[in-house]
């Protein structure tokens, strides 16, 4: 819950009594009344001033205003640079402001516009088909408006608009997007890829004879450990126990260890008897010459 207005008759109640009601209603949630100072009271984006014979309205900001809207030069849909002005000046006509508090407002909206670099004559343009569009009535939506279809095109500059007018007379609208967002170039660069044996997935071992298994960790992880199952005498590998029995050399990660199909999903790995397993265990037998193929247990 974020701000509440509350209007209040003080010869029936006070404010001790608002928050101790407020306070009581849930453990959690502390209520930090804001009183109104010089008879105006701030309320979101709006500043409620209290006069005779009705109170006033004009629009609120933070002291913290920082006036930075999407620059004039940087490269958006210009729709989408304006797109705050736009809101400015609507809400500047549609509140009930007095002439003062208008030629205020404006003089504030002009001055955000010049700290973003757009030319005044901009503005003045804006405002004049917001007023038009004011004056005019709103014809109801036709059944074309109501079955249209949107399509969304990446902005790179203004030349996509080559693109997009071919669809100015269709029922299809148009929406933009843009890469060239803060995020876009706060993103850490991802220039590195992962190694192969980083992956987790399907894999052959070889030496004079070839061994197909599957791991849900990285293949470099799964060949440390057919490596210490061979140094300690440890048969819980089929790989291990072919070295010892064939008194065979391994050698190192590289030479020994070809991945044969990286997994994406962990549902991909394949009970023993899958065909998953046999197709590559064929292939692999064909490979290294006919050699015969077995494989490690599901659990590896």
């Amino acid at each position: 819950m974020d701000g509440i207005l509350i209007i209040y008759d003080a010869s029936r109640t006070n404010l001790d009594a608002i928050t101790q009601y407020a306070g009581s209603l849930h453990h959690s949630m502390q209520f930090n009344p804001t009183l109104e100072s010089y008879d105006r009271i701030n309320f979101l984006d709006l500043s409620i001033i209290r006069e005779t014979p009705q109170p006033e309205i004009d629009i609120f900001r933070k002291p913290t205003t920082t006036y930075t809207t999407i620059h004039y030069l940087s490269n958006h849909p210009t729709e989408y640079k304006i797109a705050a002005y736009r809101l400015y000046t609507e809400r500047m006509f549609n509140l009930p402001l007095s002439n003062d508090q208008q030629h205020s407002e404006w003089q504030t909206i002009l001055h955000i516009a010049k700290n973003n670099k757009f030319a005044s004559t901009l503005l003045h343009k804006l405002k004049h088909q917001i007023q038009h569009g004011i004056r005019r009535a709103t014809p109801p939506p036709t059944s074309t408006e109501n079955s249209a279809k949107w399509a969304t095109f990446t902005f790179t500059s203004p030349h996509i608009r080559r693109i997009t007018n071919i669809f100015k007379h269709t029922n299809v609208r148009i929406a933009f997007r843009s890469n060239n967002t803060i995020a876009q170039h706060t993103k850490p660069p991802n220039d590195h890829k992962t190694p192969p044996h980083n992956k987790w997935g399907i894999y052959q071992l070889t030496c004079k004879s070839c061994n197909v298994g599957q791991t849900s960790r990285s293949l470099k992880v799964r060949y440390q450990e057919h490596v210490r199952y061979i140094r300690y005498d440890n048969s819980q590998s089929a790989y291990a126990q072919h070295i010892q029995r064939n008194r065979h050399e391994y050698g190192t990660m590289n030479n020994v260890m070809t991945p044969l199909k990286p997994l994406n999903n962990l549902n991909m790995l394949t009970p023993t008897n899958s065909s998953t397993s046999k197709l590559f265990t064929r292939k692999g037998s064909s490979i290294l010459n006919n050699t015969q193929a077995t494989r490690t247990p599901h659990n590896t």
